[in-house]
Formats: C-alpha cells, structure tokens, sequence
C-alpha cells in the first residue's frame, strides 16, 4: 500500500497539469562559497579575467601620468609666457577660466561664464526690453543665433521672438572692456540695422581698441628697390633715399631690408669685391637708427619679376659660361637658364679654381669682415641666404623667358653634364645603370599633369624609376640647401640666418611636382 501511494505522489509530480502551491514560492539561492574553498572553485575560471583587469589598472594610471605631465606642461608655459596667474595646484578648471578671462569673458566664483556686455546685475532688464528698442551708438557685431544664445541668460528666450528668415541679421550690442555697458541693446528683428558696409567700419574701427599686451611684438622691415645701387656698386640717389627713410621713420617701420647683388659687388673680377655703395647706404640708414636684414643675392635680378632694374650674374661668370654653359640650368631640350647656378657644380671647380660653394661663401665671408661694426653694434640683426633662382630654394622650373605660363606643370632641370653625371652615379649605386635618365614623357613647361604619361594618375612617378628619380632630383635640392647653409652659419656665426624655401606641386588625383 506504501508503494501504491509513493507512484501516485510520483505521477501527480510528474503532470505537467497539476497545480501546486510550491511553485510559486522563491527558491532558495545556493549558498556562496567562502573562503579556501571560494579560492580553489573560481582559479581556472576568473585567473585569465584577472590578469585583463590588472593590465587595465595598469593602463589607466599610465594615461593618467601622461595628462598629469601634459597638463603640468601647459600650466609651466601659461605662467611663463603668458603671465597667466594660475595658483600652485591649479587645474583645467582654473586654466579654462583664466583662457575665458583673457579673452574678455567674466567668469565667477561658482563658474558662472558671462561676457562684459552683459553683467549678471542687468540681465533681468535685458529681457524684459522690448525687441523693438533702439541701438545705442557703439561697435555693433554679426553673431549667429548659436553663439547669441549662449552669450544670454537663461531666461531670455530669443528663438521665440526671431523668425527663421531673419536669422542671418540678428545683431547683438557690445562695447569694450574698458568702457560703460550698454543702457539699450539692438533690436532682433528692427529695420534700423546698420548698413553692411557701416558695419564693418565700426568693427574695424573697434578692432584697434583692444589690448594687445600680451601679444609677441613682431617687428615690420621694409624692402628697399633693387635699383638705389648701379652696377659699379655707387649709391645713385642719396637724398631720394633720405626722404624714403623718413618717411619710412614715420610709420615705426623697425628696419629695412637691403639685395646685395652677387652681380655687383664682384662683378668684373673674381675675388674682388667692391662695397663702397653699400657702406654709404648703411651709413644713411644709422643716421635714421633702423635695423637692416641682408640679403645675399646669389641669383640674377630682372628675370621673370617686373622689375626695372636688371642685375645679371657677375661677368666673369657669364664669360665662362660662354666656353662652358653646362654651369648653367638645363632644360631636356637644352635651353639654358641663367638666373643662378647649376647645383651640379657646387662641388666642381670651374669657377677659375673655386667650386660654386666656395664662391658663395667667399661673399659672404668678405660681407662680414667689412661690415663687422655693423654686426657689433647689432645693427644689421639678420641675414637671407639665397639659395636658388628668385633668391628661393627651388629649380628655375617655371621661368617665363622659357615660355612658361600658370599653371603649367614646368619642366625639369637636371640636363647639364654636371647634374647628369651625379644622375649616372646615382644610379649605378642603385644597381640600374639604365635608369640614368631624366623621364622622357613629362610633358613641356605648360603641359597638365593628366597630358603626361609622367604625371598622370597611375603615371610613372609612382614606379620603381619614377620614385628613384624624384627622390635624386629633390636630395639634390636639399643637399644643395646643406652645403651652402652650413657655410653661412660659419660666416654668420651668432648671426640669425633666414632663407625662402618654396614647393611648386600639381595635384591632380596624384602628386606630382617640379621644384
């Protein structure tokens, strides 16, 4: 009888139907494990997890170092170069107000970010005024909808009183720091805006009364025409200078800048050099006590500029030139180009014994032992040192006397012999003695990249020949740029050295370009 009600207990159990009030009780959760035992049970399934979080720890506390220093850094610069009074410890929060604060915005105790125009005292009467009121004279600025939103206080609701076609005219009143606040503000949506033009003359007119103390003094030269020095190295104008200089005095010009015509100064003979008119010149510049910045001009005057005064190389030169014009820039059809040197002989000596660096640095030396009171009394407190055609660090690429026009692509200049050696050379140390060859599907001065098979996209600048090639004919430039400024540290010592360095590039669904 016991088994008998034991199969029945089982089978009501088993019913999928049958209702039972344990059901619906909450089952006892099992018991969580403690100690020893806790340790054993979650190694195999929570050690890898460990070691992730760990590395996590560790990950974050690095970042963490990482924006301390850098925030450290911007507190050191701030206190040093902008007289920013941070406290000892201070914080982004105490940056961002000082930034606010210097850029002409309140900022309170509690954070409370407002601009000048609009002091906490009188906002509730700024909008409780009636849209329509009048402007009060003063500097009136074009704001969009955004930025007047968050210059006003959160109780003045200005998207309720602008209708969206009278967005782009929505003009708020402001005045400087230094002046009185506003009684009055411009109307939203009145037809008594100032004209376009009215407007910009006030916001011109208020850009100067702002306080620039703490903006870097950047001192202004002006450049003196290249024609005050005659080819013989005379000064051809001594009042007409004076007059320019005092007028230039006037303005609280800091300097002029003055050409030093490689062309002029050894002109005729080599390694004689004649400063007579530069010496009177910077005589009359003292009398005015205005700084000069030299330029030493390498390169010929009156080529593609317009300009008047036409200064070619010295004639020495361009007598050798006559027997050798390889000492020249070549173009593939072998049109010469005489507005500077070849790059190929910087290191050859076909310059009655000197090499074309030595040439440079020969000037440049002689500049400095003549000048050397000047230096001394700091006067002349900078130097450019021309390194290319238009006293520029590029080829003569795009010369007008070739025909070139804008935007022609140029052409390359590397077919003299001295710039075809170094190609030769170059090449076979690249194990391709075939490669030594300029591209022969570049184009001509006006030529578009697409016109090329060079230049085009996919062209064979991006082969394995194209990309030895440009990489050649730029380290050229640059070592060209190496060897002459290392020579002008050397004359200029303590000097600061200035140069031009200009890109010529044509982008058209590639990169191609011609220095």
């Amino acid at each position: 009888m016991k088994n008998t009600t034991e199969d029945a207990t089982s089978t009501q159990d088993l019913d999928p139907q049958s209702d039972h009030s344990s059901d619906y009780l909450p089952q006892p959760q099992p018991r969580r494990l403690r100690g020893f035992a806790a340790t054993a049970a979650g190694t195999n399934s929570t050690g890898k997890g460990k070691k992730e979080r760990e590395k996590e720890k560790e990950r974050t506390k690095l970042r963490e170092r990482h924006r301390r220093a850098i925030t450290s850094r911007m507190l050191a610069g701030l206190r040093q170069y902008g007289n920013f009074p941070l406290p000892a410890r201070a914080d982004m929060n105490d940056v961002l107000a000082a930034l606010a604060r210097e850029a002409g915005w309140i900022v309170d105790a509690d954070g409370t970010t407002y601009r000048q125009c609009l002091p906490p005292s009188n906002m509730g009467s700024f909008a409780a005024r009636s849209v329509e009121s009048q402007p009060s004279g003063g500097t009136l600025r074009t704001c969009s909808v955004k930025e007047t939103l968050e210059n006003q206080s959160p109780g003045l609701r200005i998207d309720e009183c602008v209708s969206p076609a009278s967005i782009d005219s929505v003009l708020i009143a402001e005045r400087d720091s230094k002046n009185e606040n506003y009684a009055s503000v411009s109307p939203i949506n009145s037809t008594d805006c100032l004209e376009a033009d009215q407007l910009m003359q006030d916001i011109h007119s208020g850009v100067h009364q702002n306080d620039f103390n703490c903006t870097p003094y950047v001192p202004v030269y002006i450049k003196l025409p290249a024609g005050i020095i005659n080819k013989f190295c005379q000064l051809m104008d001594p009042e007409g200078i004076r007059q320019e200089l005092i007028h230039i005095k006037s303005l609280n010009i800091d300097g002029v800048v003055v050409d030093c015509w490689w062309g002029i100064v050894e002109g005729w003979n080599s390694q004689k050099y004649e400063w007579s008119g530069y010496r009177e010149l910077f005589s009359i510049i003292r009398e005015f006590k205005l700084n000069i910045q030299v330029v030493m001009a390498f390169h010929e005057c009156g080529g593609n500029d317009s300009s008047d005064a036409l200064i070619s190389l010295p004639q020495w030169v361009l007598d050798i030139g006559k027997d050798n014009q390889d000492i020249f820039f070549t173009d593939r059809e072998g049109r010469r180009n005489t507005e500077c040197l070849s790059w190929g002989i910087d290191k050859e000596r076909v310059l009655k014994g000197r090499t074309g660096i030595e040439v440079y640095f020969d000037m440049m030396r002689s500049f400095r032992t003549e000048f050397d009171d000047l230096f001394a009394e700091g006067m002349i407190d900078a130097v450019e040192i021309g390194l290319g055609a238009s006293g520029e660090l590029k080829y003569p690429s795009f010369s007008e006397r070739m025909g070139w026009r804008y935007p022609g692509i140029g052409e390359f200049q590397c077919y003299d012999k001295y710039l075809q050696h170094s190609l030769r050379r170059a090449a076979k140390l690249r194990g391709h003695s075939f490669w030594a060859r300029g591209p022969d599907n570049a184009g001509h001065y006006n030529s578009m990249p697409h016109e090329t098979g060079f230049f085009c996209e996919r062209g064979d600048y991006d082969n394995y020949y194209g990309r030895f090639f440009l990489h050649w004919y730029s380290q050229t430039l640059v070592d060209h740029a190496d060897n002459v400024l290392s020579l002008a540290n050397l004359a200029f010592e303590g000097t600061k050295i200035i140069v031009k360095v200009v890109f010529w590039y044509i982008s058209f669904s590639c990169c191609g370009f011609i220095l």
